[in-house]
């Protein structure tokens, strides 16, 4: 005989911490594209579509860093310094590490089997999201 699946309805199933996580994942992933894409069109409505090749314009559009024109063709490198682009490099970053730490949580949830194991993860994912970021916007801010 055949169990049937339980199902919980949706008024009794509440908002809790692993679903805003599965939201946030959704989300910020969607985040990155549209960042991503808007990085990609600024570069070509910047000029780079007769001044970069296509590789250029998608290490641009990865990461919106002035770094990134200085050993190309463009002649002026001030519309690619302007504060839009650091504020748009700056949460491209923010996102996509705590996108990936979160990712590393996840899969480490399933493999590590000892709650002070799990613990220990999250402390050293904390400590990446930190450091990283950090890092990540002091070479933003300061190149």
């Amino acid at each position: 005989m055949a169990t049937k699946p339980r199902v919980l309805p949706l008024s009794k199933r509440g908002l809790n911490f692993e679903m805003l996580m599965w939201i946030f994942t959704r989300l910020s992933a969607l985040a990155m594209y549209a960042l991503i894409l808007t990085a990609i069109i600024g570069a070509l409505i910047m000029g780079a579509r007769t001044q970069m090749n296509m590789a250029d314009v998608l290490r641009w559009g990865f990461m919106p860093n002035s770094t990134h024109v200085q050993s190309t063709n463009v002649p002026d490198l001030a519309p690619w310094a302007s504060p839009f682009w650091k504020v748009t490099a700056s949460l491209l970053l923010l996102i996509a590490v705590a996108h990936g730490v979160h990712g590393l949580v996840v899969i480490s949830d399933d493999y590590i089997v000892s709650a002070r194991g799990r613990n220990i993860a999250r402390i050293i994912s904390i400590i990446m999201v930190i450091s990283f970021s950090l890092m990540g916007l002091y070479i933003i801010w300061t190149s």
